[in-house]
């Protein structure tokens, strides 16, 4: 069967499955979220994450790459799977956030807080996350996704969904990018980086504040203009951080005493 083909539809179950899981994180189990709301995850629109598309896609092509260094010793093969499905899931992280941060001046996830991290874009915590997902993965998922490729070949017919797909999700990349313009050429003018996530958040609160209309799946629409909410947003987070270096002056100044 075509690579292409393949691909694309791993990355169609991908994208989907994995905006499913970030959707339920955020909801019931997310620290950031005390309110327990349902959020919209990611850059684009609609019910898809790229990030997680590319990461099915990457975890079964380095299974079928692994299934040829299998050996007797299951405690190897575990080894051996766990360090490659995190150097794989790592490097993608990598690259995803890099070209954002370098390209659009923003930041979809931040692990500046997390120890050893490279940017804020990667850390040691999560490589081990994506190294013990990447072997559960393995042991458990792959058989199914191979099953599911299989499938795909005796149902070609099936890619007629998957090209809808892929319109809906150009039109949806084309939206997004011209949003990011704006607030990669907000954050150019003011010289820094903008937390995606937090900027979502923000909106989302503002037009609580000034009545707007709930929109999950449309977070940045408003009838307020994004240079605006932008403007807001940073005036807020320079709040926070005059606030938070106060207290760090006044706890030290406790301990002196």
């Amino acid at each position: 069967m075509n690579f292409l083909l393949i691909f694309a539809f791993l990355f169609f179950i991908g994208s989907c499955l994995g905006w499913c899981a970030e959707l339920l994180f955020r909801r019931f189990v997310s620290s950031n979220n005390p309110q327990r709301k349902w959020i919209n995850p990611g850059f684009l629109v609609g019910p898809y994450l790229p990030l997680y598309g590319f990461g099915l896609w990457g975890m079964f092509v380095m299974s079928c790459f692994i299934m040829s260094f299998e050996t007797s010793n299951i405690f190897v093969n575990i080894a051996m799977v766990f360090v490659i499905m995190a150097v794989t899931m790592t490097v993608i992280e990598y690259i995803a956030g890099l070209v954002f941060v370098k390209g659009m001046k923003v930041k979809l996830w931040d692990y500046s807080r997390e120890k050893l991290n490279v940017k804020g874009i990667i850390c040691p915590k999560f490589t081990v996350i994506w190294g013990a997902l990447g072997t559960v993965y393995y042991f458990t998922v792959n058989t199914h996704v191979i099953d599911w490729v299989m499938w795909l070949s005796n149902h070609l017919a099936f890619s007629f969904f998957i090209g809808m797909f892929f319109g809906v999700f150009a039109t949806d990349l084309g939206y997004s990018l011209n949003l990011s313009s704006k607030i990669r050429s907000f954050a150019e003018e003011k010289e820094l980086v903008i937390r995606y996530e937090e900027l979502k958040d923000f909106i989302r609160e503002r037009r609580e504040e000034l009545e707007e209309k709930h929109r999950f799946l449309l977070a940045f629409h408003s009838e307020t203009p994004i240079r605006e909410h932008l403007e807001k947003f940073i005036e807020r987070s320079v709040e926070h951080q005059k606030q938070k270096l106060e207290e760090a002056e006044e706890n030290i100044k406790k301990r002196l005493l």
